[in-house]
């Protein structure tokens, strides 16, 4: 099974040109972080409530995408929120990207060519990983916004964090994102991490908008 980090990247790939849909640089590294944090949640080494993370299992979970956050928390004296946690893990967040790129060509779903990303197989599924075929992330997303389907706990997360980072407004058109806008909203509220990545980064936009506008 893929990684959420390993979602988004291709949730973000363009499947005709190779290339990725531009984001502000800080909207991807927050997705990512968020992405690794919501990884190790589900591997049941991390909590979190509003006001704090906690360290449930400080075990290596034998990932290196997971792991150095992993050791991180483990390491921490003092008790943080998961919008410290996020900010933290962005700051390694090119780190990251680099892993997923490298891991997306080894499990044979991505090949590098001329500087461009291109499927391997043009099937609407992924090359079987750990005795398991996956349908493509775009697909199962689409058809959550779109339908009253049941999403399922990754479908979940995957939409609170592109939600939360502003990658369906470069997936999407603007009447399409209108549409599915309410659904987008229903779906995110389920997801507490998804939730606080938003925090962070309405507070980052915030923070932009009062440097350019400052007040008289």
């Amino acid at each position: 099974m893929l990684r959420f980090a390993e979602e988004i990247m291709l949730l973000l790939l363009d499947d005709e040109s190779g290339e990725f849909a531009h984001l502000p640089e800080w909207s991807l590294r927050y997705a990512l972080a968020g992405a690794v944090l919501m990884d190790l949640a589900l591997e049941n080494r991390i909590d979190t409530d509003p006001k704090r993370l906690v360290l449930l299992d400080p075990t290596p979970v034998g990932d290196d995408l997971l792991d150095p956050t992993l050791e991180s928390i483990a390491q921490s004296t003092e008790v943080h929120d998961i919008c410290h946690w996020i900010e933290h893990v962005a700051e390694n967040a090119y780190s990251i990207r680099d892993k997923v790129m490298k891991r997306l060509i080894l499990h044979g779903i991505l090949e590098s060519r001329d500087d461009r990303f291109l499927w391997v197989f043009r099937a609407r599924r992924y090359p079987v990983i750990d005795g398991k075929a996956e349908r493509e992330v775009k697909l199962r997303i689409m058809e959550v916004l779109f339908s009253d389907v049941i999403p399922a706990p990754r479908d979940i997360v995957i939409i609170g964090l592109a939600d939360s980072c502003g990658i369906f407004r470069t997936l999407l058109p603007k009447q399409e994102l209108k549409q599915c806008a309410g659904r987008i909203e229903q779906v995110r509220k389920l997801d507490l991490i998804g939730q606080a990545v938003s925090q962070v980064v309405w507070n980052i936009e915030s923070s932009l908008a009062l440097s350019m506008h400052p007040m008289a």
